[in-house]
């Protein structure tokens, strides 16, 4: 009792929570592992510090795209409410789930400190979890991508850092993939096609960045072919521990080329089945007219599981 009366107290739609610690923090968000009073359950509190209307406004986007959606394999939300602060300053809290497995790349981290890696089947498990999630986001009317401006996050979809995409992707106790983070496709032009470039260049790592999103072109559609290419870097990154793009990054040559040219090489002894290489390279195509949806990514992966269950 005496402990809860020196904890910070957060009260969301009439629900009363205890911060019990900090979890993560960077320039945008800060995450708190907090527990409800009336049930001792512990969740992740996602703070979001905003400084402008803007700001504000994309904050509680955020929030309503998470109420979007009911799939297994996205990261739901509790509850979440708009506390204002001083002048223009405000904070959009969301309550989230707390899961206590970590992000993805905790784990692929923990894999690399090892010189190990995922084994063939988790890394299925994993990779199907993660596309039965956009599946959910890019069929709703009109289709969901994820969020240009929120690449990286980390324990429950937390945009606390911002430098690389995965860490968008959580785990549970089941092996799936769990994913949130998103924004609806849009149609730019003029002045619209500079921000978003600008917004990409700032926000989006160019290890996993599509194509066009390093040069926006005016009267062009950005949509969720975004995701597919970021995925196809996500599963390279998963099995390799590094992204496709990352060799061209240590060397400092140039990634917007390296990425036109799809200049990225698989192991030569690689671990995995050539499903793995033949999915990749599909969803690494350049041109986004070109470059599968989800749709075909899932049946693909139907296609590889039917091959390794024969070879059993």
């Amino acid at each position: 009792m005496g402990a809860s009366c020196t904890r910070e107290k957060i009260t969301i739609d009439g629900r009363r929570f205890y911060v019990i610690k900090r979890l993560g923090e960077g320039g945008f968000s800060y995450v708190d592992q907090v527990e409800e009073s009336s049930t001792g359950k512990k969740f992740a509190l996602k703070r979001i510090q905003c400084h402008s209307i803007p700001e504000e406004k994309a904050a509680e986007e955020e929030a309503k795209f998470h109420q979007l959606f009911n799939s297994p394999n996205l990261i739901s939300l509790e509850a979440w409410c708009k506390q204002t602060a001083s002048g223009e300053d405000s904070e959009v809290l969301l309550i989230l789930p707390y899961l206590k497995r970590g992000t993805l790349q905790d784990e692929l981290d923990k894999l690399s400190t090892r010189s190990e890696h995922l084994s063939e089947e988790r890394l299925w498990k994993l990779i199907r979890g993660i596309c039965e999630g956009v599946h959910a986001l890019h069929h709703t009317d009109p289709p969901v991508a994820h969020r240009f401006d929120i690449i990286w996050s980390t324990f429950v979809s937390f945009t606390v850092f911002h430098q690389h995409w995965c860490w968008n992707l959580m785990t549970t106790t089941h092996h799936h993939g769990l994913w949130i983070d998103v924004t609806r496709p849009r149609r730019v032009k003029g002045a619209l096609a500079v921000a978003l470039q600008d917004v990409a260049a700032e926000k989006c790592s160019m290890l996993f960045r599509a194509p066009e999103l390093f040069h926006v072109d005016s009267h062009c559609t950005i949509d969720e072919k975004v995701d597919i290419w970021s995925l196809g870097c996500v599963f390279y990154n998963m099995a390799f521990l590094q992204s496709p793009f990352e060799p061209v990054y240590q060397r400092g040559d140039s990634l917007h080329l390296a990425v036109l040219g799809r200049n990225y090489k698989f192991p030569e002894n690689s671990r995995y089945s050539a499903g793995l290489k033949e999915l990749v390279d599909s969803m690494l195509t350049v041109e986004a007219l070109e470059r599968p949806n989800i749709d075909w990514v899932m049946d693909k992966l139907s296609t590889i599981d039917r091959d390794l269950q024969n070879q059993v």
